[in-house]
C-alpha cells in the first residue's frame, strides 16, 4: 500500500466520536438500496450509480444544503466495483466520513473515494472467493441433490443456504464499516489474513466442484469385449483405473470449450444432442449383444422331439451350449440320422 493512500487513511480515521446524525433507519435505508447496486451496471463506471443511489438517504441526512448534497453525490458517481455482498462496508465506510467531512472543514474530501478506491480490490478477491466461488458453488450442489431426487427441498435449500449467510454479511458489514471505521480492515489486509482467507475459499470452492463432478455427471458405456469365454465391461475396467474418469474427462472437455469462448448456448445445445444420441445409442448396442446370446443359447433343433433318444439327444446339445461348448453345425441332423437308422 503506498504512503499516500496510507496517509488519505490516517485522515479518514479522523471521524470524531460525537453525536451521529445517522439513525438506525437511515442504515436500514442504505441496506435494502445495496441490493440495487449492480442495477445500472456499466462499462463507463460500472457500479457508480447503483453507490450513489444505495448512499443518498444517508447523504440526504448529513448536508440539509442542496448544493453540498449534490457535490456529495457528484464525488460517489466515480468508478467502483467490487463484491455486493461486501459493499456494504465501504458503504458503512463513506457515510462515516462524510459525516465527518460535513463537521470538519479541514478534512480532505479525496481521502473518501481514496479509501473506496483502495478498499473495493481486496474486497472484490475476499467476497468473490467466498461467495462467488464457495458459497454459490455449495449451495447449488445441495439444492442440485435434492431436486434430483425430486424434492422441492432442494430450491429452498439452494436459496436458504447462500442467501442467510450473503443477507447476515450485508447487514453487519455495513455497520461494522460505519461504527469501526478503516483500521480493522487494514489490519487484517496488512497481517495476511486476508490472503489466508481467500486460499482456503479457493480450496474448499475446487473441492466442491470435483465432488459435484464426480457424484452429480452420471456418463458410463455399456461397450464390452470377449476374450475366450470371458466377457469385460469395459465401464468396469475404467473404474479400475480411475473411478469417474468419464465425467471428468466431459467435465474437463465442457471447460476446455469455455476458455476457447465457445458460446455457452451452443455448449448447453451440444450436451443435450450428445445425451439424447448416447441414450439412444447404448441401450441399442446392448440389446444387440443380449440378442446375439441368447440366439445362440436358445438355437432349436431341426426336428421336433418325437422320443427319448432325440429328446435326450437336445437335452445334451442344450447343456453343452449352456456350458459354453460350442456345438457341430451338423451335430443336429448327426442325431436325426443316428434315430432314423436306428429304427
Amino acid at each position: 500500500m503506498s504512503e499516500v493512500t496510507q496517509t488519505l487513511i490516517d485522515d479518514a480515521q479522523a471521524h470524531s466520536q460525537s453525536e451521529s446524525r445517522i439513525t438506525a433507519r437511515d442504515l436500514r435505508s442504505v441496506f435494502w438500496r445495496s441490493f440495487t447496486l449492480q442495477g445500472s451496471w456499466n462499462y463507463e463506471r460500472q457500479q457508480h450509480m447503483g453507490y450513489a443511489f444505495a448512499m443518498s438517504p444517508a447523504l440526504k441526512r448529513i448536508y440539509q444544503d442542496p448544493a453540498e448534497l449534490g457535490r456529495a453525490l457528484q464525488r460517489h458517481l466515480v468508478l467502483f466495483n467490487t463484491t455486493p455482498h461486501l459493499s456494504t462496508f465501504v458503504f458503512g465506510l463513506s457515510i462515516a466520513m462524510e459525516e465527518e467531512n460535513q463537521r470538519n472543514p479541514d478534512f480532505n474530501e479525496e481521502s473518501i473515494n481514496a479509501v473506496k478506491t483502495s478498499l473495493m480490490g481486496p474486497l472484490a478477491g475476499i467476497g468473490d472467493s467466498i461467495f462467488w466461488g464457495s458459497l454459490k458453488v455449495i449451495a447449488a450442489g445441495m439444492g442440485i441433490y435434492f431436486a434430483q431426487q425430486g424434492s422441492i427441498l432442494g430450491p429452498i435449500l439452494a436459496l436458504l443456504v447462500y442467501n442467510i449467510p450473503h443477507i447476515l454479511c450485508r447487514w453487519y458489514a455495513l455497520k461494522l464499516g460505519y461504527r469501526a471505521g478503516t483500521t480493522w480492515l487494514m489490519r487484517i489486509w496488512q497481517s495476511g489474513l486476508m490472503d489466508r482467507v481467500t486460499y482456503i475459499a479457493s480450496i474448499v470452492g475446487l473441492m466442491v466442484v470435483g465432488a459435484m463432478t464426480a457424484s452429480m455427471i452420471d456418463i458410463t458405456t455399456p461397450l464390452s469385449f470377449t476374450a475366450g469365454q470371458t466377457t469385460m465391461k469395459v465401464q468396469d475396467f475404467i473404474d479400475k483405473i480411475l473411478p469417474s474418469l468419464l465425467p471428468l474427462l466431459f467435465t474437463l472437455g465442457m471447460y476446455k470449450l469455455i476458455r476457447k469462448g465457445v458460446n455457452i448456448n451452443w455448449i448447453l445445445l451440444g450436451t443435450v444432442a450428445f445425451g439424447l444420441l448416447a441414450q439412444r445409442a447404448g441401450p441399442t448396442l446392448t440389446r444387440g449383444n443380449t440378442m446375439q446370446v441368447e440366439d445362440y443359447m436358445n438355437e432349436t433343433p431341426l426336428r421336433p422331439a418325437g422320443d427319448a433318444d432325440a429328446d435326450a439327444g437336445r437335452s445334451l446339445a442344450r447343456g453343452a451350449g449352456a456350458n459354453g461348448t460350442r456345438r457341430h453345425p451338423h451335430y443336429s441332423d448327426r442325431l436325426r440320422h443316428r434315430h432314423t437308422t436306428a429304427r
